[in-house]
Formats: structure tokens, C-alpha cells, sequence
């Protein structure tokens, strides 16, 4: 079972488009790390560039931004209000929309694969989000809510 039908199975009203997951990270980024000036955007690796893989959650392994880490964001996932929601992804344009996402857990979302292991998930309004990187067991998952 894939993964899209893998959170189909949990009952989740779920829609996948094509085609507008460049735009969703241009907005992701603008919630979270438009703090950050252009040259510590390329120090910490945050596009791709020459051949480095350039990823928008090293905002988070570099503590660019403060936020909840490995077992604590995963807990704060769980507990965080969740009405709809956009899914997103590194390394593909598909954007997943989840509506009434309430039941929608952090287990839910580790252990993807190949297109799919960097994941990030945000409320509508980019106020918080969740990233689960390929990089499971040594760095993330993340939390961020905005204001902090």
C-alpha cells in the first residue's frame, strides 16, 4: 500500500493535486524562515545549489528557529488543533490537502519513502507545521508554531 492510500485507509478526507508543490514551499518558507537573510539561507543549505541537496528543515538542525524536537514534536503534533491541513513534500509537487485532519497522528507520517520522506505538513493559514525528514532516528521530526 502506498502511502497516500495508507492515509486514505485511516478514513482521512484526503485530495492530492499535481503541480503546486513549488508554490506551497515558497509560502512555507515565507511563514517560517523569512527572518533569515539570503546568505544565511545558502550557509545553512536551505535550497539545492550546486549539487548539495538544499532542504527547507534544515531552518529547524540548524536552530534557526526554535522548535520542538524528535519525541516532543511528535507529542505536540498530536495535541495541536487540526482542521485542514496541506501535505507537501521535498522532492515532488504533489500537495496532499487533509480535511479534518483531527485524527491525523505524528505515527501517521514517519517511516515514508523515496519522493516522500521529507514531509512537511501545515494548518491552512501556515501558522504551525510538522517535518518528518528522511533522516528518521537521527534528525527530526519537527514542530513550529509561528509566533514562537
Amino acid at each position: 500500500m502506498n502511502f497516500f492510500d495508507k492515509l486514505k485507509s485511516k478514513k482521512l478526507q484526503i485530495s492530492k493535486t499535481e503541480d503546486f508543490g513549488y508554490d506551497v514551499r515558497q509560502k512555507w518558507e515565507a511563514a517560517f524562515a523569512s527572518h533569515l537573510s539570503p546568505k544565511e539561507k545558502r550557509e545553512i543549505f536551505l535550497h539545492d545549489k550546486g549539487g548539495a541537496s538544499g532542504f527547507l528543515w534544515h531552518l529547524f538542525s540548524y536552530e534557526k528557529r526554535k522548535c520542538a524536537k524528535e519525541e516532543q514534536a511528535e507529542l505536540a503534533f498530536d495535541k495541536q488543533y487540526k482542521d485542514t491541513c496541506l501535505i507537501f513534500f521535498q522532492h515532488s509537487d504533489e500537495v496532499w490537502k487533509v480535511k479534518d485532519s483531527s485524527d491525523l497522528r505524528a505515527a501517521d507520517l514517519l517511516m515514508t519513502d523515496g519522493e516522500y520522506a521529507d514531509l512537511y505538513i501545515v494548518d491552512r493559514d501556515f501558522n504551525w507545521t510538522f517535518v518528518v525528514t528522511h533522516e528518521q532516528g537521527w534528525i527530526g521530526p519537527f514542530f513550529c508554531r509561528k509566533g514562537e
